[in-house]
């Protein structure tokens, strides 16, 4: 029984790592695949329909700017705000 426990305590602490360890990521710049491994709560489809909301309407100004994104609400955006960081761009 003991040695159970061991191993679920191992596989919760394991896990929390990747939570941890997520590393900041340019809403503006970060490809799909970035934004989803990075970002808690955004899979793949939340990550790609990010990309193509920042390729129809321009760069986002903030981190909040998310929320426009459907799919992406004010707890996703909690849930990152310490890891979203918005580059900016040069006008054109």
């Amino acid at each position: 029984m003991l040695f159970f426990k061991k191993i679920i305590l191992l596989s919760v602490f394991l896990c929390s790592l990747s939570v941890v360890y997520a590393a900041p990521v340019d809403i503006n710049r970060a490809d799909a695949v970035s934004l989803a491994n990075n970002l808690k709560g955004v899979g793949i489809e939340k990550a790609k329909a990010i990309v193509e909301y920042r390729q129809k309407y321009g760069p986002f100004k903030a981190a909040n700017d998310l929320g426009k994104v459907k799919g992406i609400g004010e707890k996703t955006i909690e849930k990152n705000r310490k890891n979203i960081t918005v580059g900016r761009f040069p006008k054109k």
